[in-house]
C-alpha cells in the first residue's frame, strides 16, 4: 500500500504522514521527486526513518519514531506546524482510519465505544486543511465487516475530505459521481460492491 501511495503523490507536493502504516511512504518516495515531508510536531523535510548510528532522541516524528532529515529541513512551534496544517498549505495528507463513507467521510479517532481511548491528534485539522486527504487501511475489519461504508456509524473526524483510499485489496477514488475502483489485487469489482454494499463504478481495466 506505501508504494503505491508513494507513487501518487505529486512531485513538488508538501505531505503529512500520519501516524502507523503512512509512515511507510517515506520509504517508497522517487528520488529526486522533490516531495516535502511535514510532520505535525514541528518539522518540514522530514527524512525516511532513522536507524542505528542515524538515531537521534530529538529528531521524532508525531509518532515518537525516530526519522532523518533532508538537507534544509526546518524546525518550528508546535503552533505554526498547525497553523501550516489548518492554513491550506499541505497538498496531501495520508492517514489511518476505521471507517470512510462514500461521501468521503473519514472517522479514525474514536470508535465511540465506552472503553476506547480517543486519539485526536491532528486528524481533524489535517482533514479539513489537506488539499486532499488519502487514507491507507485494510479493507475489512476482523469480524468481516467492510470499513469502507454507505455512511460511518463512528464519530466523524471530518465530513466529505476524503480523495483516495488505499486498501490491502483495492484502490478507490472518491469522486463527485460517487466512488471508483481505481485497481483491484486478488478481488473482483462484483464482490467489491457485495461486500461493501456501495454502487461502486467499477475500474476501466475489469
Amino acid at each position: 500500500m506505501a508504494e503505491i501511495v508513494a507513487r501518487d503523490i505529486p512531485d513538488g507536493a508538501y505531505v503529512n504522514l500520519g501516524i502507523g502504516q503512512p509512515t511507510l511512504v517515506a520509504d517508497y518516495l522517487r528520488p529526486g521527486s522533490g516531495v516535502v515531508l511535514h510532520t505535525e510536531n514541528g518539522m518540514l523535510g522530514m527524512g525516511p526513518p532513522a536507524t542505528g548510528d542515524e538515531v537521534d532522541p530529538d529528531l521524532t516524528n508525531a509518532g515518537k519514531q525516530p526519522v532523518t532529515e533532508r538537507p534544509g529541513a526546518a524546525y518550528f512551534h508546535h503552533a505554526d506546524s498547525f497553523a501550516m496544517m489548518r492554513g491550506g498549505h499541505l497538498d496531501v495528507c495520508v492517514m489511518g482510519a476505521f471507517q470512510v463513507s462514500a461521501a468521503g467521510d473519514l472517522a479514525n479517532w474514536s470508535t465511540g465505544a465506552p472503553d476506547a481511548i480517543p486519539a485526536v491528534g491532528g486528524a481533524m485539522d489535517l482533514a479539513i486543511g489537506a488539499r486532499q486527504v488519502f487514507v491507507m487501511m485494510s479493507l475489512f475489519a476482523r469480524d468481516g465487516s467492510s470499513k469502507l461504508v454507505p455512511e460511518c456509524t463512528y464519530p466523524l473526524t471530518g465530513r466529505a475530505c476524503v480523495s483516495r483510499v488505499y486498501t490491502d485489496v483495492a484502490t478507490f477514488a472518491i469522486e463527485p459521481g460517487g466512488v471508483r475502483i481505481v485497481e483491484t489485487f486478488g478481488i473482483s469489482d462484483e464482490e467489491l460492491i457485495n461486500k461493501t454494499g456501495i454502487p461502486l463504478v467499477p475500474s476501466p481495466f475489469a
